[in-house]
């Protein structure tokens, strides 16, 4: 019987080897690496290495139309290490209610600097035909929030690389161009080589947002004739979805008009086309926005101190 114990007793002095052995080497591997993360963090706070940070300081819309909006967004970049990191990639989103509206890549997108802070530009246009044909909910004139996705991917020693998320929110417009009306014509200064007039003209504003009229560029047809433009003498405020007039002031020959010149002096309906640009200010910045009125029909008249029959409190 005791001979037959001999076997279950080394069985157990092997085991226990094993299990001693087994004790001292993940004691030793968990030194190792207690050892390594020490060592690493020394290194860290001797060096100086660390992760960078980023933030969204500025968007900018440096340009926008009825086609287009470039958007510019300014992220301020600090590193805090004693080398330069390498900005691998940046991955960027527009989207508006869950929906996304563009979306891209800017690869290879420089070097920041070692202990500094850089500004890094993302540039980025919104198309509004592919906004408005993918989705028809989005009307002309309105304004819808959007949100602006950023991750910077960099390359740090020690950290590897890391991904920096981003978000900004804000709203944008989708403009609408004003529509234009000459509701009158008055002449200072009637004869047939010159006349001195004040084009009295009707702009409505079919946006979502006010504008501050400073300036506009057009040319004006009376009678198939062109009489060229002229320059705005007055500022003029247009509130969202709200009607203003200005007077603008021009100089034309009426014979030139050829045999619409008697209409013209009858009181009859004259025949303008204009076309052109106004230059605004809105609360996204300034904006170039089209104007163009074909196969209008207005009147020329004097006022009623001068013998017509006007009257200017008709507004």
């Amino acid at each position: 019987m005791a001979s037959s114990d001999n076997p279950e007793v080394l069985e157990r002095g092997v085991k226990d080897k094993e299990d001693e052995k087994d004790e001292q080497k993940g004691g030793f591997l968990d030194k190792v690496k207690d050892f390594i993360q020490d060592i690493g963090e020394k290194i860290e706070e001797t060096i100086g290495f660390g992760k960078p940070t980023a933030d969204v300081t500025e968007i900018h819309l440096p340009h926008i139309n009825l086609e287009k909006a470039d958007i510019v967004v300014d992220i301020l970049v600090t590193n805090p290490n004693p080398i330069p990191i390498p900005l691998i990639d940046i991955n960027y989103s527009i989207e508006s209610d869950g929906r996304k509206l563009v979306s891209g890549l800017i690869p290879d997108a420089g070097t920041i600097h070692a202990h500094g802070s850089e500004t890094v530009k993302i540039p980025l246009c919104l198309i509004y035909d592919d906004i408005k044909a993918t989705y028809d909910d989005i009307k002309p004139g309105s304004i819808i929030p959007y949100k602006i996705k950023v991750d910077l991917i960099v390359d740090v020693p020690v950290f590897g690389r890391i991904t920096i998320p981003l978000e900004k929110t804000g709203e944008i417009p989708i403009p609408y161009k004003p529509d234009v009306d000459i509701d009158k014509i008055h002449f200072e200064k009637f004869s047939f080589e010159e006349t001195v007039a004040n084009l009295h003209v009707k702009l409505e504003n079919k946006n979502d947002f006010d504008m501050k009229l400073n300036d506009l560029d057009y040319e004006l047809w009376l009678c198939g004739v062109s009489i060229g433009g002229a320059e705005l003498t007055q500022s003029a405020k247009i509130e969202k979805n709200g009607i203003s007039y200005i007077d603008i002031p021009i100089t034309f020959r009426p014979k030139d008009c050829g045999s619409a010149l008697w209409d013209m002096i009858r009181g009859k309906g004259t025949g303008y086309t204009m076309k052109g640009n106004i230059h605004v200010e809105t609360p996204f910045g300034v904006m170039k926005l089209p104007i163009i009125k074909e196969g209008g029909t207005t009147t020329l008249k004097k006022k009623k101190e001068d013998g017509g029959d006007d009257d200017d409190d008709e507004e």
